[in-house]
């Protein structure tokens, strides 16, 4: 046998496994290093190992836990005019047993405690009268708008239904239970749909005020969900801002939604989010992807291949967002030389040579690539944030309908859910009591 060939032979062979060890190599860094809430956008839920506790992006402040220097706390304090006054005073003597109850006496100590009364519910009785006029005419009062023949229940049992399901989640038939018990007024699940399908009827024109805001804002974030309908896969999606919160129910999850709701598109406006590619589609004056995703992706190449490269885009990220910090409205037009070095060390990473037996980096790389110049937007506006963390806390809501309920029975009551929870949380935002403003949304039938 010729000695060259066979060693020809040989080498083709170490060749061929070295190639087998490399990809093996990489297959077993994924199941070493699945991605998780920790370092990716995957729910807890749905953790293939089930980490204990989810590694959050925060740095150690060096703050000791609890309130800090300055912060108003919300103790509970005696009151001066007391809604009443029970007297506890001395009959007997404690040790001769002589009868005291006529001695005079001092207050020693005060105290107070808060209590509910009983709840019982209030009847109220309409009645309508005829008068006739000298000229002969029969004149019929009219009953208030709302008031439906027979017995029906009032707008403060309306709202109070819609408040406790939108805004703590309670489904419909331990709703119903709470009314029973605590309230004292017997009505059915099937009444309680009913009475906040009128709340949000009568809420759209509120609705319609909040998706205006939605659509002229200049900066906005956006985020969906999946969520079961009737058994079936449903989407909510979010459009807010710092005063406003709009939610919709869609049956898709592509750009349709948002064709459907804003045909204008957002043309004036500049929309953060997660980097899904329908948000893409839609017409912005420009987009800032979320960086907080992004530093998880960037967690789960460190660690899958301990790379310098994914550290070094860390480290970039995370200078950038203090910097963002340190800005004030009138200092973005003096920044220029601090946001071109952060340009040019994303340009510099974005070029630098991945080797091919790090394939979730190129593929991370690739992306990044293509949406380059999203990434940095928030450096030159002032109202920009770097993270879509608004939009999330804004969803988080459906998730934990979801969780409690399971599922919404009809497309109407997940659309009842959307239009309801944005006036909710665009109350929470502007400091209103969420369920006052459905009390003076409600006060008016349409």
């Amino acid at each position: 046998m010729d000695p060259y060939k066979e060693i020809e032979r040989l080498q083709k062979i170490i060749s061929d496994q070295a190639n087998v060890i490399a990809e093996l190599k990489a297959r077993l860094d994924r199941f070493e290093n699945p991605k998780n809430s920790r370092n990716s956008s995957i729910p807890p839920s749905q953790d293939y190992t089930r980490p204990p506790r989810t590694k959050s992006l925060r740095e150690r402040s060096g703050k000791k836990p609890g309130g800090q220097p300055g912060h108003e706390g919300a103790t509970l304090s005696m009151v001066e005019n007391p809604d009443e006054i029970i007297k506890h005073i001395p009959q007997f003597c404690s040790c001769c047993g002589r009868d005291i109850s006529q001695f005079q006496t001092k207050i020693i100590e005060r105290r107070q405690e808060v209590v509910l009364p009983k709840i019982e519910p209030i009847i109220i009785e309409h009645q309508v009268f005829e008068c006739t006029c000298t000229c002969g005419h029969s004149i019929i009062a009219d009953f208030p708008t709302g008031v439906t023949p027979g017995i029906s229940y009032g707008k403060e049992v309306e709202n109070l239904a819609a408040y406790m399901s939108a805004r703590q989640f309670i489904p419909f038939h331990r709703l119903a239970e709470i009314f029973r018990h605590v309230f004292n007024i017997p009505i059915s699940a099937g009444a309680l749909v009913k009475a906040i399908n009128r709340v949000a009827q009568n809420a759209m024109p509120a609705y319609k005020l909040i998706h205006n805001r939605a659509e002229n804002a200049k900066v906005k974030g956006a985020d969906e969900t999946g969520m079961k309908i009737n058994g079936h896969k449903g989407w909510f999606w979010t459009i807010q801002g710092k005063l406003f919160t709009y939610i919709m129910a869609s049956l898709n999850r592509g750009a349709q939604t948002l064709y459907e709701h804003f045909p204008n598109g957002f043309a004036f406006s500049i929309l953060v989010h997660d980097c899904w590619k329908c948000y893409f589609k839609v017409p912005v004056v420009a987009h800032q992807i979320c960086l907080a995703h992004l530093l998880r992706e960037l967690i789960h190449v460190s660690e899958c291949y301990k790379l310098k490269w994914a550290t070094d885009f860390k480290q970039l990220l995370i200078e950038a967002i203090a910097y963002k910090k340190t800005l004030l409205p009138q200092d973005y037009h003096e920044t220029l030389f601090q946001r071109t070095m952060f340009e040019e060390r994303l340009t510099k990473l974005l070029e630098e040579p991945i080797d091919p037996k790090y394939p979730i980096a190129i593929s991370l790389q690739k992306r990044l690539v293509k949406y380059r110049q999203h990434i940095f937007t928030f450096l030159y506006y002032h109202q920009v944030p770097p993270d879509n963390n608004g939009s999330e806390q804004a969803i988080r809501n459906v998730k934990v309908k979801q969780k409690i309920s399971n599922q919404f029975k009809s497309f109407k009551g997940a659309e009842n859910f959307a239009i309801l929870r944005s006036i909710i949380d665009t109350a929470i935002k502007n400091d209103l009591n969420p369920l006052f403003s459905l009390s003076q949304i409600n006060a008016i039938s349409f």
